[in-house]
């Protein structure tokens, strides 16, 4: 583990703690390990949503499905991803992780967003879809 007091509220788990239903739209998630981080996070020009997880959180098992679908949603205007904190621990720690579920939105390289805690769908997407519109505005609307 971490070496941290881990307070797991709910995200992303592994595939056994998912529904039948999310299965589907779990294609749509990339594993990020430390090897892939930069290259699918750090430098991707869509915004990122990375959920930090474990399996064993029983909530996080409750949002899985919301993270997977999610996925599928945004295919082609965000990415998804979820980062095992057992297996990247210096991954968490870089990124302050120290209660999970976290889901972090990444833009331009950056933290933009963190949530931490059981949250909806509606409620996920709701926060996913004002970066995602902030990040497809044209310049001259940014202004």
């Amino acid at each position: 583990m971490l070496g941290l007091a881990i307070l797991c509220l709910a995200a992303g788990c592994d595939r056994l703690g998912t529904s039948s239903n999310s299965t589907a739209s779990e294609k749509y998630i990339v594993t990020l390990t430390k090897d892939n981080f930069q290259a699918e996070v750090l430098s991707s020009s869509q915004p990122v949503l990375v959920d930090f997880w474990a399996s064993w959180c029983g909530p996080c098992k409750m949002i899985a499905p919301a993270v997977a679908e999610l996925a599928a949603d945004f295919d082609g205007k965000a990415k998804v991803g979820k980062v095992n904190v057992d297996k990247e621990s210096t991954l968490a720690q870089k990124y302050g992780i120290s209660a999970i579920p976290a889901l972090l939105i990444f833009k331009d390289g950056k933290v933009v967003e963190q949530i931490v805690g059981v949250r909806s769908k509606k409620e996920l997407k709701t926060i996913l879809s004002k970066h995602v519109e902030a990040a497809t505005a044209t310049p001259a609307a940014k202004s």
